[in-house]
């Protein structure tokens, strides 16, 4: 039969000029893959085991590389709230302290400013914290003028990093401090996420390719007897090839189907509480899903995988079966 195949392949390419060979190619191909979809098929546990083990490999660093999209999708507002607090001078009057606070209302970068007085500060402590038993208790104030920068909504981190150390130089001012600490230590985790995100999506790709070159070093076994006759007829090593590459090719397909579908039922289970959550604090969706590009993204790098898997097992085991 395979020899068949082979002789009826080499008549058409020869006897085909042009379009014609074009057209024989792509039937060679479209039989090599049906016929190892067809394979795949006669074997559904072993088939269905080894996709199971891809979609999972590739599930895990899917999931968490959405998670962390959506994370920074929400987080990317959020510097949108820093403010700058300007401690001035003990001796500062308020006609002074209202004079800086309208000087830095002028700067382009800065949106509105806000000033509060000892007492005002006092008031607010005493509020907050409800030690009025402690606060009477003081001889003076020990709080000082305070003047409040918001940055306009959207201006980079390093830009507002520079107004603060630039409005701590100014006389009237003892320490200026900028608010944002913990949204840049957050993106900090974030990047440190990601990277570790990537380094696993890195090994699991290893193994996946492992898997399915494992997978096909067996079916090169168990077809050894086929492959040396239709090495003996002529058979180029490209014709062999060619099914065990498809092969692959569909392992890595099937791997990413289940893949999506892993990362989107996960989202579907955690949708109630999000949506809950969501509700809470006012937000839009607090998780979205992979999107068409995410999709074609997993099942390009399934069939990536399983191709790569599939030509190295190929590449070395093929060429160790030859005709005595």
């Amino acid at each position: 039969m395979a020899r068949g195949r082979q002789q009826r392949s080499s008549r058409t390419r020869r006897s085909a000029p042009g379009g014609g060979r074009l057209r024989a190619w792509g039937a060679d191909h479209a039989r090599a893959a049906i016929g190892a979809l067809g394979r795949l098929s006669r074997s559904r546990v072993a088939s269905g085991m080894t996709a199971g083990v891809l979609g999972v490999a590739l599930a895990l660093p899917a999931a968490f590389l959405l998670a962390l999209d959506n994370l920074e999708r929400h987080a990317s507002g959020w510097d949108d709230g820093a403010q700058i607090s300007l401690f001035l001078q003990e001796e500062t009057s308020p006609d002074e302290q209202q004079g800086l606070a309208e000087e830095i209302l002028q700067r382009p970068e800065v949106q509105r400013t806000r000033t509060v007085t000892p007492e005002q500060a006092l008031a607010e402590f005493r509020e907050l914290s409800e030690m009025d038993d402690a606060v009477a208790m003081l001889d003076d104030n020990p709080l000082p003028p305070l003047v409040v920068v918001y940055p306009e909504p959207g201006t980079p981190a390093g830009a507002v990093e520079a107004l603060t150390r630039e409005l701590g130089r100014k006389p009237a001012v003892a320490r200026a401090r900028l608010d944002l600490e913990w949204v840049q230590r957050l993106q900090a985790i974030m990047e440190l996420s990601r990277r570790i995100a990537w380094l696993v999506a890195v090994l699991l790709a290893l193994a996946v390719v492992m898997v399915v070159g494992n997978t096909i070093r067996l079916a090169i076994e168990n077809r050894r007897e086929e492959i040396v006759v239709t090495k003996l007829i002529g058979g180029t090593d490209a014709f062999i090839r060619r099914p065990f590459l498809y092969e692959g090719a569909w392992y890595g397909l099937l791997g990413g189907v289940l893949a999506v579908i892993l990362v989107e039922g996960g989202r579907l289970v955690l949708s109630g509480p999000l949506e809950r959550l969501a509700e809470l604090y006012r937000t839009g969706p607090l998780l979205t899903g992979l999107g068409l590009d995410g999709i074609l993204l997993v099942w390009l790098a399934g069939v990536g995988l399983g191709l790569c898997g599939s030509w190295v097992a190929v590449g070395r085991h093929l060429a160790a079966i030859e005709p005595r």
